[in-house]
């Protein structure tokens, strides 16, 4: 069995308020939970207007295939125009 963990850092450079930033990081949780079947938070920077970090969360019995699904989370992420990437680390257990 795999466990697989992602950190994301993102940017939310639009965001003018918590309110704004919330409305973005729950629409993006959403999505990924929906898409990639993983499990998904905000697991650091609650209180700042424009930074997220994601805590994301894959299990499987092999471990390239969990790489595989967060790699793609990853892609995903990149391509949402509302969010700018700053960093990811994926580590499997």
């Amino acid at each position: 069995m795999t466990i697989g963990v992602l950190e994301v850092e993102m940017r939310i450079p639009d965001a003018t308020s918590l309110k704004s930033k919330r409305m973005v990081v729950k629409s993006i949780k959403d999505r990924i939970r929906n898409k990639f079947n993983v499990s998904v938070s905000e697991v650091s920077h609650l209180s700042s207007r424009r930074n997220c970090l994601l805590g994301i969360a894959h299990l499987s019995t092999a471990k390239s295939f969990t790489n595989h699904v967060l790699s793609d989370v990853v892609n995903f992420i990149q391509s949402c125009r509302r969010v700018e990437l700053v960093d990811f680390q994926i580590t499997m257990f």
